[in-house]
């Protein structure tokens, strides 16, 4: 706890939003941050405005003041690495899922479905990917999918054959145990939502271009 509470006062301080906090073999404590994200508005998407993203200066500031913090605390580790959200960044609160409303992501249910499969998926399953939406009037979330076999690039689609029925998950924050955008890379060229910068101290010196 005494870490988490260092991290995230450190780093709202700072003025950035923590995402997420991992231990890894080896010492390494790898810290994800963001910028605040408000709305954009009606202009800036008409005009095309992307989103800021955090760059390596931003990771390079919050690595530097965070090293001071964990040493201060006497947080054990023995390397740090601060960056942005990679492309399977988790979504976390309710300002994350309106963020990226219209994104594929991958969701991970506390409980299996049991009897509100339905019959239209297994019981059992806990697992799902598919396109986020504002559940019908408004209230919580769900996923929208399709389980047609993935066209192959070059693949000839017949435009007599019937499209596969889609198949809706409704969900409240509470009942996920996890939630992450899709690792999907677009080769088409479309660029991302955030852009990773990166910083990485071994021993509070090292910081790589």
């Amino acid at each position: 706890m005494a870490l988490q509470q260092t991290v995230e006062q450190t780093v709202a301080g700072l003025g950035y939003d923590l995402v997420e906090i991992e231990r890894s073999a080896g010492g390494l404590l790898r810290v994800t941050i963001d910028l605040p994200w408000t709305p954009p508005t009606s202009e800036a998407v008409a005009a095309g405005v992307p989103e800021p993203f955090v760059t390596v200066e931003d990771c390079e500031k919050v690595t530097r003041q965070l090293q001071f913090a964990l040493e201060v605390d006497a947080v054990d580790y023995k390397r740090l690495e601060v960056s942005s959200p990679g492309i399977d960044r988790p979504l976390r609160n309710e300002q994350d899922f309106e963020r990226f409303v219209g994104a594929v992501i991958d969701i991970t249910l506390k409980a299996p479905m049991g009897a509100a499969a339905a019959g239209q998926v297994s019981a059992n399953r806990k697992k799902f990917r598919g396109t986020l939406e504002r559940a019908e009037g408004g209230s919580g979330w769900q996923i929208v999918w399709s389980d047609a076999p993935e066209t192959k690039p070059g693949q000839k689609v017949s435009k007599k054959r019937a499209p596969a029925p889609l198949h809706a998950l409704g969900f409240v924050l509470d009942e996920l145990r996890d939630a992450r955008l899709a690792p999907i890379v677009d080769f088409k060229g479309r660029k991302a939502k955030t852009q990773p910068g990166f910083s990485d101290i071994d021993d509070g010196t090292n910081v790589p271009d």
